[in-house]
């Protein structure tokens, strides 16, 4: 039997990514002081109160909508931090803005960035509510920025984010970070 560095491509990872300790030091040469990981000593999750074959979705995704006039924003394209965005925003499900994800900090060496249905999987989304698997989607999707503070984002983005799945009648949310 081969052994597992045997069969895969010599850039692909054999051992997991250190994300923890890689976001500590990407902190850190940014200038940022440590990194402190939110936490919350009561879950905020909660079960499905009914089946997901009839409930509706509200997608969350931290991918930025494209910005023409601030750099490349492409698949592969390098870090743009320009293209970064600071305030909650809703997109049309049925027509969905273009976003995209060169405002953060991923593994570019591994991934591509060509597959939108990775940050924006409305594709998929939709498939599972044509095959009954899924009740429907909101209207809408819903952007959180990733600016790195915990008060921006647990005070003000994530309550506005949760008022609009109510307000638009979602009974549960999936997030999808970048």
């Amino acid at each position: 039997m081969a052994s597992v560095d045997s069969v895969l491509p010599e850039a692909f990872p054999t051992q997991p990514i250190q994300y923890l300790s890689r976001t500590r030091a990407w902190y850190s040469a940014l200038g940022y002081e440590p990194y402190r990981w939110p936490h919350h000593d009561q879950v905020p999750f909660a079960p499905l109160a009914k089946p997901l074959a009839e409930s509706r979705l509200g997608l969350v995704t931290t991918a930025a909508p494209l910005q023409a006039d601030t750099g490349d924003q492409g698949p592969g394209a390098a870090y743009n931090g320009s293209a970064k965005f600071f305030d909650v925003y809703t997109s049309p499900t049925d027509d969905p803005a273009d976003v995209r994800i060169s405002h953060i900090g991923y593994d570019r060496i591994h991934s591509k960035a060509d597959d939108a249905n990775t940050w924006l999987p409305l594709t998929r989304l939709n498939e599972a509510v044509e095959a009954g698997r899924l009740g429907s989607l909101t209207a809408r999707f819903y952007g959180a920025p990733t600016v790195r503070r915990v008060r921006s984002t647990t005070e003000t983005h994530a309550p506005e984010i949760i008022q609009a799945l109510r307000d638009d009648g979602a009974d549960v949310a999936l997030l999808v970070p970048t």
